[in-house]
């Protein structure tokens, strides 16, 4: 009676033993093992991955030629059948990781997904991702759901949305925190910023005010307001302003202008003052009484005691001769205004147009003003070229 042996060692190596190399072959009841054995066994055995149980067990078994089988020392551990991976838990950890990726990719490339909103909390939206769920803060929300709704809170609002479909941008992706952060305002950028340019004039209604300015949403040809800008303290008035609320309310309307727009940041810049002449610009004699002292000749050091010049003055006057074409610069009157504009001293170019050979300049500090007449042969652009030159000479 030939027999047959096979060894399981502590790698999972099986060996094949036979008394006679011309043994009838096994019948076709038997499968495969191990992958890289021709080794046989009996259907009654449950198929399994020995290979994993070989680790730590040496057992033999032996084969009849009339077909019964014994197996010596064999641990009863190895007749389990295996653990088999949860197919649906494989799959659903498969395709998540797959969405991360799907997330990052849509941080990189700028797209914009278009989310499901499945609810929200205390801070904003949960809006899905696929399969992960990520999270809208209320501030990078549109403006576009609070203007036309401005009396309901922002948590009814957040109630009115859930099942609704946001256009959205991914902006953090953090899959080891399992953190996934959205962003609707800058899928709006993306969609409205390319019909807003540098002097076009909007009606805006202001938002959230702040100690350096006031935010402000911009209302499009479709009736919305889609984007919004700052605001800053010194554009809001010609005045010297101390606190913007003094000047702008939440809620209230207002007309902006366009001054700079940050394409990688998504800002933009707004000015109310823009839209108005600077006063002491528009005429003036409004600004200088008509009973405003007057000198004549050129300024020297014998006549500028008749009118003192603001500090810093006088001595831009005198450089402002060492450039060439100025032959002549002279304070001829000052006033004093309503209002202080700023406490340091500012140069400005009358927009008054040039009269024999002569331009205007206005001298301001606090709320006194002291014109300037200059005799030169350069033009407006040449003038402010030449006071560039002294005021960087000027400490």
């Amino acid at each position: 009676m030939a027999t047959f042996s096979a060894t399981l060692g502590p790698f999972g190596a099986i060996s094949f033993l036979s008394s006679s190399q011309s043994q009838q072959p096994l019948d076709s009841s038997y499968s495969i093992l191990n992958p890289f054995i021709s080794l046989k066994y009996p259907r009654k055995f449950p198929l399994c991955h020995w290979h994993r149980h070989y680790k730590h067990h040496t057992s033999k078994i032996s084969v009849s030629s009339n077909g019964n089988t014994q197996i010596d020392e064999l641990d009863s551990t190895l007749l389990q059948r295996p653990l088999v991976p949860n197919s649906a838990e494989a799959l659903r950890l498969a395709r998540r990781s797959s969405d991360w990726k799907a997330a990052t990719a849509y941080r990189d490339s700028k797209l914009v997904y278009n989310g499901r909103v499945e609810g929200f909390n205390a801070g904003g939206l949960l809006i899905r991702f696929y399969s992960i769920m990520g999270f809208l803060p209320f501030p990078l929300l549109s403006p576009v759901h609070s203007c036309q709704e401005p009396s309901k809170s922002i948590q009814d609002i957040a109630k009115e949305k859930i099942g609704s479909i946001l256009s959205v941008k991914v902006i953090t992706v953090d899959e080891e925190k399992r953190k996934l952060v959205l962003s609707e305002k800058d899928a709006t950028w993306s969609k409205f910023s390319k019909y807003i340019n540098i002097g076009d004039i909007f009606e805006a209604r202001v938002g959230s005010v702040e100690d350096f300015g006031a935010f402000a949403y911009l209302r499009f040809p479709d009736g919305l307001y889609h984007i919004s800008g700052l605001i800053h303290i010194s554009e809001v008035s010609w005045d010297l302003i101390q606190d913007v609320r003094d000047i702008l309310k939440e809620g209230e309307e207002v007309r902006v202008k366009v001054i700079s727009i940050d394409s990688v940041r998504s800002r933009l810049a707004l000015s109310i003052k823009q839209l108005e002449e600077d006063p002491l610009l528009e005429t003036l004699d409004k600004v200088i009484p008509q009973d405003g002292l007057a000198i004549s000749g050129s300024l020297s050091r014998s006549n500028s005691s008749r009118i003192d010049p603001l500090p810093g003055l006088d001595i831009i006057l005198e450089e402002l001769l060492q450039e060439d074409g100025i032959y002549d610069a002279r304070i001829s009157r000052q006033g004093f205004e309503k209002r202080v504009v700023s406490q340091d001293l500012q140069l400005w170019l009358s927009n008054a147009p040039p009269l024999d050979q002569r331009f205007t300049l206005l001298a301001r500090a606090g709320r006194q003003v002291q014109e300037i007449l200059l005799k030169t042969s350069l033009d407006q652009e040449g003038i402010k070229k030449a006071i560039q030159r002294v005021l960087e000479r000027v400490p």
